[in-house]
């Protein structure tokens, strides 16, 4: 698990923070929060390039790279509130997925084993496996909800002669035991897959997935109290995945499995925010960013937001449990007074 440094692009570290080795357990004792690459995509159905995802995320902002965001929103910085750590890109050989997902498994168990939070940048959606697992393993398999952001269910069983892929990550955490199937929350699905019998083995394993049309129907908003409710019941924390795809391909079209009809950008954000302040987030990871197929890199910099949206709820979440006023969305940045 050495710091392997640049696979697919420059060694730079998440907007400047502070480099880490996750062989050298000293390197991050004190760390909230480690940042780790999974440059893979030996899992995708469609459209390859999401290797390239993680060194697009890293690097997707107009501001100085000097370890430090303020956020708007929430009144915090996100990057120094937190002790913020990035562990570069663990080595994944796109055509041994086995050993590239044992070897990522092994990586994010160390990172939440130390007491931090893992957030991955992926990568195709077979990284979410190994993910949510090594999460599990740390805080009880069948402990941790998840709360899944896509446009697909990622429900397969077997593609392309394989149990792993972009299309199965899901059924592989319920089949494991690893995340219980009726506290896992799926959100944004639309579009024409998957196919009836895999419904029937999505129903029986009592999942909640909300597709777009509910969501429009009932909002957003409703949809996520509700999903809270459902992934705080019986579990330790929650592991939150989120697929660019979920985000309509107007506006994040650098992505392997583009589905219209998705939700904008604005509205992931806002719910990736409501997550990380309102449940207790033990892992995440943002993956299907795909370089080669976005547009003056829209897609990257939506990820490069989802993971500071997520860290600074996350920051903002440990300030009012400490004894802060609690963070009110209503109150004006300025008052004009």
């Amino acid at each position: 698990m050495n710091r392997y440094g640049p696979m697919y692009g420059p060694d730079v570290t998440f907007l400047g923070v502070d480099r880490c080795t996750l062989d050298d357990p000293a390197s991050y004792a004190d760390a909230d929060v480690v940042i780790v690459g999974a440059p893979f995509d030996g899992g995708t159905s469609h459209r390859p390039g999401t290797r390239f995802g993680p060194s697009a995320i890293r690097q997707a902002c107009y501001l100085p790279h000097d370890g430090s965001r303020p956020s708007l929103a929430m009144r915090v910085d996100g990057l120094r509130d937190l002790r913020v750590y990035d562990a570069g890109d663990v080595e994944m050989f796109s055509g041994d997925i086995e050993r590239s997902l044992t070897s990522l498994e092994a990586a994010v168990y160390a990172v939440a084993a130390a007491g931090a939070i893992p957030i991955v940048l992926g990568g195709d959606h077979s990284i979410a496996l190994p993910d949510a697992t090594g999460v599990a393993r740390q805080h009880g398999l069948g402990r941790v909800s998840l709360v899944h952001f896509d446009a697909h269910a990622d429900t397969g069983h077997i593609e392309f002669g394989s149990l792993h892929g972009h299309g199965q990550p899901m059924r592989r955490l319920i089949e494991s035991g690893a995340v219980r199937g009726d506290r896992f929350l799926q959100i944004g699905l639309r579009g024409y897959w998957p196919d009836p019998p895999t419904l029937a083995w999505m129903a029986a394993q009592r999942m909640r997935s909300y597709e777009m049309t509910e969501l429009v129907s009932r909002g957003l908003d409703t949809c996520l109290s509700e999903a809270f409710t459902i992934a705080t019941d019986e579990c330790e924390g929650v592991f939150l995945s989120v697929d660019v795809d979920v985000v309509d391909p107007g506006m994040a079209p650098g992505t392997g499995t583009p589905e219209p009809g998705g939700l904008t950008s604005r509205q992931l954000l806002d719910a990736v925010r409501r997550v990380c302040y309102e449940l207790p987030v033990v892992g995440v990871d943002v993956v299907e960013v795909a370089p080669p197929y976005d547009h003056a890199d829209i897609t990257a910099y939506l990820g490069n937001r989802v993971v500071l949206e997520a860290l600074s709820a996350i920051a903002r979440r440990r300030r009012d449990a400490a004894g802060g006023p609690p963070w009110d969305p209503r109150q004006p940045l300025l008052d004009g007074r």
